[in-house]
């Protein structure tokens, strides 16, 4: 099994940064991808980013790409996302989640945190 609990969220302006946290413990932390995904009300769990295994192989959604660098400390168990220039359209529950699978889809992970929720005002 492995827990992960998110933190780091809160309300921003719109243009302002954020990161966000993700502490994992249990199984062995590099022996899976990490993700972030977002629900917003209303609408569908979507993928954010992603970090590999070994943390050298990253993804993106294009919503995310040059704006939210993720990245993970193995060392620490715990993967980042630090998102910069945020826009009222990023307001979400961002979730972090862990898994083998599909990288870019819910079904591809298989632990999930609670949740933090980010808001930014215009």
């Amino acid at each position: 099994q492995v827990q992960l609990v998110e933190s780091g969220g809160g309300l921003v302006q719109a243009g302002g940064s954020l990161r966000l946290s993700c502490a994992a413990s249990g199984r062995t932390f590099s022996s899976y991808r990490m993700g972030w995904l977002r629900q917003a009300p209303g609408k569908e769990r979507e993928f954010v980013a992603a970090v590999s295994e070994s943390g050298d192989v990253k993804s993106y959604a294009e919503s995310a790409k040059g704006r939210f660098p993720i990245f993970r400390d193995t060392a620490k168990n715990t993967v980042y996302l630090q998102m910069n220039s945020l826009k009222p359209e990023d307001t979400a529950v961002y979730y972090c989640a862990a898994g083998t699978g599909a990288v870019r889809s819910r079904d591809g992970y298989d632990y999930w945190g609670q949740g933090t929720q980010v808001t930014v005002s215009s």
